[in-house]
């Protein structure tokens, strides 16, 4: 069975990284077509082993993109597409349907009450949301508090299955010898009490809000793990604040850990360096920063967090909710400086998002997406008995990519009717670029306007 990803962009960010994360864990062969911007997150999947190819979207209404991704999508001989953040789901779905390709799904990362992927919700975004979503066999929503709001639209709840996003919990245990070497590596002092944050540097995540709150706190220090349009004003908020030397914004890191040589510490690294952590987000879809932070031991304090807010409370009892104002997040983390760093039991809350329990929920939503498109069985019976695999559909210059290693917690089962020890997610074809332009990066949903937009971060 063949599955080909289609998503808006592959620069840093939640969305983009749980695709590469659940591509670990899902048993079969699975591509990656970015629409546009094939960044960091592009070399991760090629270092697993990914198939990635760039269609090179010149922007919102690049209308001549549609055909071309029509054309991969038909010469690859997919059983099912999936797509992943607005723009790619609107061209996503359509294209698919093109193709001929009867079994579409569709996971919503980023949508909030007043916006998605960051930017404001308008009529015409919500109009071609649900034009598009009908296109589809399923939409995947990340969490409850999602699906609350698909329903809003008007989505038929039957088309709504909730899959959240996962993480690989032993990547974040905490370890003291790691905590000592981060902190030398990053200029924290050894016991200096620090605050943490993931994320893009964008205005809803609001990371002015901690450096205001740590300026406050003498002594204390941030660590700040993202990049964005926001960098160099949150720079210049802390040195307008006489803080300078205490803020440490350190740049997108890799989340599954630290580069090959070791030289610089990734997301887990920096949680054990760290002795609270924040989200101060008015609007999240998910939040999976907070749950990695649980799973390094981090108290956490969240404005909002459907991860944690959709369950019991006992489930994460290290997590506090706490307001917008900045006097309620100086309070809090002065409460944690005054009481000094300890680390917490691993909580309920992170085995529940499991990764591998991810991919088993979204293998139940490809079968009933197949079951619907009512090919699949006769494809995938024919395959396991020896029936060759259609050609890739690669453009002309693509090249080859490493095969890709086996991954330790890969669920053993397949989808039904998958031959037995066939190979996972192994050995593809090159990786390379569609037909058309590579302009420069451009991602994220189309708006009334066009034009470019900002890559999604959910």
């Amino acid at each position: 069975m063949r599955v080909l990803h289609v998503i808006t962009g592959l620069g840093v960010g939640g969305a983009e990284q749980q695709l590469r994360l659940l591509l670990r864990h899902l048993p079969m062969r699975c591509d990656v077509l970015t629409l546009t911007n094939p960044g960091p997150v592009a070399d991760g999947l090629r270092s697993d082993g990914v198939r990635v190819v760039h269609l090179g979207m010149r922007g919102n209404r690049d209308l001549g993109a549609l055909p071309r991704l029509a054309r991969f999508v038909r010469r690859g001989g997919y059983d099912l597409v999936h797509t992943h953040l607005y723009r790619a789901c609107l061209y996503g779905r359509i294209a698919a349907r093109l193709a001929g390709v009867g079994a579409v799904v569709a996971t919503e990362h980023s949508l909030g009450d007043g916006e998605i992927e960051g930017r404001p919700l308008s009529a015409g975004v919500r109009r071609l949301y649900l034009a598009g979503e009908r296109l589809g066999s399923a939409t995947v929503a990340v969490s409850d508090t999602v699906a609350a709001r698909l329903a809003a639209w008007g989505v038929p709840a039957g088309r709504v299955h909730v899959v959240p996003n996962g993480i690989e919990a032993a990547r974040f245990r905490f370890d003291a010898g790691v905590r000592r070497a981060t902190r030398a590596r990053t200029g924290l002092p050894e016991r200096a009490f620090v605050v943490g944050g993931v994320g893009r540097l964008v205005p809803g995540k609001r990371f002015d809000a901690l450096v205001r709150a740590v300026a406050a706190l003498p002594g204390a220090h941030l660590l700040l793990a993202g990049d964005g349009p926001e960098r160099a004003a949150l720079r210049a908020l802390a040195a307008e604040l006489g803080a300078q030397h205490r803020i440490h914004l350190v740049g997108e890191r890799d989340p599954l850990g630290e580069d090959g040589a070791g030289r610089v510490p990734g997301i887990p690294q920096l949680l054990a360096a760290m002795d609270v952590f924040v989200s101060a987000s008015r609007e999240e879809a998910f939040g999976l920063a907070v749950v990695e932070a649980l799973a390094a031991g981090l108290p956490v304090l969240h404005v909002t967090c459907p991860a944690v807010d959709d369950l019991p409370a006992a489930q994460a009892p290290g997590a506090r909710r706490i307001g917008t104002g900045d006097e309620e997040l100086l309070a809090a983390l002065r409460g944690h400086m005054e009481a000094g760093a300890s680390r917490l039991p691993v909580p309920p809350v992170v085995r529940h998002y499991d990764v591998a329990r991810s991919a088993e929920r979204l293998l139940d939503v490809y079968r009933l997406a197949l079951h619907g498109a009512g090919t699949a069985p006769l494809r995938t019976a024919a395959r396991a008995a020896g029936e060759p695999e259609p050609g890739p559909g690669a453009a002309a210059d693509a090249v080859p990519a490493p095969a890709r290693p086996a991954a330790a917690g890969r669920p053993p089962h397949a989808l039904a009717g998958r031959a037995p020890g066939r190979p996972g997610n192994g050995p593809r074809p090159g990786s390379g670029s569609a037909p058309g332009p590579r302009p420069g990066p451009d991602t994220g949903p189309p708006r009334p306007g066009g034009g470019p937009a900002r890559p999604g971060n959910g």
